[in-house]
């Protein structure tokens, strides 16, 4: 799960132990450099700047805690959708109103979450998203009797809208946390190399928490739903609540030195004209990261991709059951599979994807992803369909975070958070359309168009993948 703020505040806050001792080495180097010119740089760079300043591990594990909610909130939604549709006696083209939900949340988020960052700093925007989503998941969990579906509805649009401040805020720190590298491959320690930088393993970490949600959200909603005469699959939602209100609190205390009130610090007044100039400044970084076109290729890369992620998640389990005549109670369990595979392939794919090259690794994953999908269609087995899926997710596992990554080295420092957070808006939309466009075609011919939608978003994906531009110093 930061906006234009996100990257000022996260950059202040990682690269600030490197530009300061830089910025004063002329006056210490007359002083402590004069008796001995020639090994007084090398070894005067660990001092002036840490090669590896103390790693923020409690706002990492904050950032964690809020990608393994979302990851709670998405994955159950495959596994609850056949209790949705008989719950609420609707049909499949009306299901579509929870992505559609789920994209205006995302939308409003990109539109705000960097003015709400110049106003009340990374902390104060992780904060809000936090206790949105809290709020959004007590409503669903306490409404007697379960939530009526127009509620039901509003609450997927505040969650997602939660969840886009504390990804783009999360995304964005962490992706900073690879700054130190330089664009020529180098490490903080000057040496050149392929170990530089940590973002990408700590990027990959938060991206396999949420996974780890997906993973074991299906078997905790589809027991709940599946408990008792009558199903009560509402009360799944308790989970999420008691992690998400964990989450607030330990929003508050480890990102506590980035809340600001109303774009001052702690207890003191902004200026005359400070927030004039703070709207301009946000109005500023959105034009300027929608003028990249880099952010418009990546966002198509991540438009496809996620739309066929999410049209997986949340039809498979109705396609299992309707044309592969699977059992209901059973089939829920299936998109645990698609979960534990992406998170493995998030645990121990990204190193040697960084390391043999992202693009090569990313196209190569992508055509596996193609293959294993056309097994899924053409095999009309369920068991061969859950392991299929299993290992779609497992080679489709690592592609958000490391396209996240490639994204950090292609957009400028001061536009990063900014530009991440509209490819997420980009992705949103392919989330929320092809999953909707799948429910309104299943509802007149059929669940089973899911498979040729996903075939060819798969095959869109691996082709957006060529078109994103290699970042300066990488290798091909």
């Amino acid at each position: 799960m930061s906006t234009t703020t996100t990257t000022i505040a996260a950059s202040e806050e990682v690269t600030s132990p490197i530009a300061i001792p830089l910025a004063t080495l002329p006056s210490t180097t007359s002083h402590r450099f004069r008796p001995a010119p020639s090994p007084s740089p090398s070894r005067s760079q660990p001092q002036a700047s840490p090669p590896n300043p103390k790693t923020p591990l409690a706002k990492l594990l904050s950032a964690s805690l809020s990608f393994l909610i979302a990851g709670l909130n998405d994955g159950a939604l495959g596994a609850l959708l056949p209790y949705l549709l008989r719950s609420y006696t609707i049909t499949t083209a009306l299901v579509t109103a929870l992505y559609a939900a789920n994209l205006a949340g995302w939308l409003v988020a990109a539109l705000t979450a960097t003015h709400l960052t110049q106003r009340a700093g990374l902390g104060g925007l992780l904060a809000a998203g936090a206790g949105l989503q809290a709020l959004a998941h007590a409503v669903r969990c306490c409404w007697p009797g379960g939530p009526p579906w127009g509620v039901y509805v509003v609450s997927f649009w505040a969650v997602s809208l939660g969840q886009g401040w504390q990804d783009t805020g999360g995304n964005g720190f962490v992706a900073q946390l690879g700054v130190g590298e330089g664009a020529e491959g180098e490490d903080r320690k000057g040496k050149k190399g392929k170990g530089g930088g940590v973002a990408h393993r700590w990027l990959g970490f938060i991206h396999a928490m949420y996974m780890a949600g997906c993973l074991v959200a299906p078997f905790g909603a589809a027991s709940i739903a599946a408990a008792g005469k009558v199903s009560r699959w509402w009360l799944f939602y308790t989970i999420p609540l008691g992690f998400g209100v964990v989450n607030l609190v330990f929003v508050l205390v480890a990102f506590r030195d980035s809340i600001s009130l109303w774009g001052g610090k702690k207890g003191k007044q902004q200026p005359a004209g400070g927030e004039d100039t703070q709207e301009k400044r946000a109005s500023g970084l959105i034009k300027a990261a929608l003028s990249q076109r880099a952010v418009w290729l990546l966002g198509l890369f991540f438009f496809f991709y996620l739309g066929s992620v999410m049209t997986a998640g949340g039809w498979v389990v109705e396609y299992l059951v309707e044309v592969r005549n699977g059992d209901i109670a059973q089939m829920g369990y299936v998109p645990a599979g698609f979960s534990g595979g992406s998170l493995l392939g998030r645990i121990l794919l990204p190193e040697p994807t960084h390391r043999f090259g992202e693009k090569r690794m990313v196209f190569l994953y992508c055509v596996l992803c193609v293959g294993l999908q056309l097994l899924f269609w053409l095999v009309p087995n369920i068991i061969a369909a859950s392991v299929a899926i299993s290992l779609f997710g497992f080679f489709s596992g690592p592609l958000f975070a490391t396209a996240i990554s490639v994204g950090a080295a292609l957009f400028p420092a001061d536009i990063n958070a900014t530009a991440i957070s509209f490819v997420f808006v980009f992705s949103q939309i392919g989330g929320s359309l092809f999953p909707i466009v799948t429910g309104v075609l299943g509802a007149h011919v059929g669940v089973s168009v899911m498979q040729p939608i996903l075939v060819g978003l798969l095959v869109a994906t691996t082709i957006s993948w060529l078109l994103v531009p290699q970042p300066k110093g990488k290798t091909k």
